[in-house]
């Protein structure tokens, strides 16, 4: 932590299904220090998400008794406690209305950021954690446009002078994942490096026209076995397939200026900036702490900071 820049005033913890990140915040909104662990809320033993936390963060209460906000999927039914959700369209004053206070067993206050929904034709979606990542993005001059943040469950997120307006889930990954693993499609592929020629066959073919993805996907089977492409190419092909239908879809959802920004900090994101390009589509990376500004703006706008 360095010191002559800023003093903390703010804890805030983004706590996910596999990892969970902890940030010390000081008074512009900037990280002064952070701590991550693979202990996300499915590999808590006993669920004993106090523990953790003390675990955590401990080294940092010791110093001050600083205000705590928590994101993510701590606040789901399966974490430490679960919230309500939020309608859209909100922004941070809204989401700071809705906080969650608790008090651990050893005193220590802290607050849940709760989750947010909104209502398709076809059916509610809901989000646990992104929303807060969108409020930072806010402070960054990223206030307005379409956002998408890949992952097992992809959002794809519209945003007007820094509200979260409208968004959509795509379980792009979660389906890679069945589909590699669990079909027939999985039984030609071969592991190798990343194959850039494969992936972007995929994409291509995912944005196509009037494609029928359910038709379309039989041929992560026929192209290898009629020798069109290479079993090592074959996982990247689906990946690209799959990500193409899905910016197919997103990519269009309000998005007046016709550029996405990427919400990501691992390879997949870099995927989702190539496919993108391959749509003809402007992109743009935020941060990777961009969820601590939205602790911070959050938190300013319920009075917590110091």
């Amino acid at each position: 932590m360095n010191s002559a820049v800023s003093e903390p005033v703010l804890i805030g913890i983004d706590w996910g299904t596999s990892s969970l990140r902890a940030f010390l915040i000081g008074a512009g909104g900037e990280v002064l220090d952070s701590v991550s662990s693979p202990e996300g809320i499915m590999h808590v033993p006993d669920g004993d998400f106090e523990a953790v936390f003390a675990n955590l963060v401990g080294q940092w209460m010791t110093k001050a008794r600083l205000p705590v906000l928590a994101s993510g999927m701590i606040t789901s039914r399966n974490g430490w406690v679960e919230t309500p959700y939020e309608t859209v369209p909100l922004g941070a004053d809204d989401l700071a209305r809705a906080l969650v206070p608790h008090r651990t067993a050893c005193g220590v206050e802290l607050s849940f950021i709760t989750g947010v929904t909104t209502e398709h034709e076809s059916g509610p979606d809901v989000m646990r954690g992104e929303e807060t990542q969108i409020i930072g993005a806010s402070a960054l001059g990223m206030s307005d446009g379409v956002f998408v943040m890949p992952g097992t469950h992809s959002k794809w997120i519209r945003v007007v002078d820094g509200r979260i307006e409208d968004y959509a889930t795509y379980m792009t990954g979660e389906i890679f994942s069945a589909l590699r693993g669990h079909t027939i499609l999985g039984a030609l592929i071969e592991d190798g490096p990343f194959s850039a020629e494969g992936f972007k066959q995929g994409v291509t073919a995912g944005l196509k026209e009037r494609s029928s993805l359910l038709h379309d996907l039989f041929h992560v089977r026929t192209l290898p076995l009629m020798g069109k492409i290479a079993p090592t190419m074959v996982a990247d092909y689906l990946s690209g397939l799959l990500i193409g239908a899905e910016i197919s879809a997103g990519a269009d959802r309000g998005n007046k200026d016709g550029r996405v920004t990427i919400i990501g900090r691992n390879d997949l994101a870099d995927r989702y900036e190539t496919a993108l390009g391959i749509a003809g589509v402007d992109s743009r990376r935020a941060p990777d702490d961009i969820v601590a500004m939205g602790h911070f703006l959050i938190a300013r706008s319920a009075g917590l900071l110091l």
